[in-house]
């Protein structure tokens, strides 16, 4: 049975819980990491964006723009180290522009 949490806990504590208890911490860090590219890398690059997949600490981003994707390929570790900070902890190691 679900451990009784007292009446004076916060929503995002309750939230945090939840999302502990039932291992949902992956999924929600692969949204996440979809809304970080949004927010960061505008609409010229979100134009041409394809896909956002997270898988075991790499970041695959299908671009439908080749001159794009060697423009962004060329700031690789700048963009990672951008995304980390945005999400606050360190989730994306690589990114692979497809």
């Amino acid at each position: 049975m679900a451990k009784r949490l007292n009446e004076e806990n916060s929503i995002a504590d309750v939230l945090k819980e939840f999302i502990q208890t039932n291992n949902l911490q992956k999924g929600m860090d692969k949204i996440d990491v979809r809304e970080a590219w949004k927010k960061l890398m505008g609409n010229g690059v979100l134009n041409y964006t394809t896909e956002i997949v997270l898988k075991n600490e790499t970041l695959y981003v299908g671009l439908s723009s080749a001159v794009l994707k060697e423009e962004l390929s060329y700031g690789k570790e700048k963009i990672v180290n951008m995304l980390n900070e945005e999400l606050g902890k360190s989730i994306i190691r690589n990114i692979i522009f497809r």
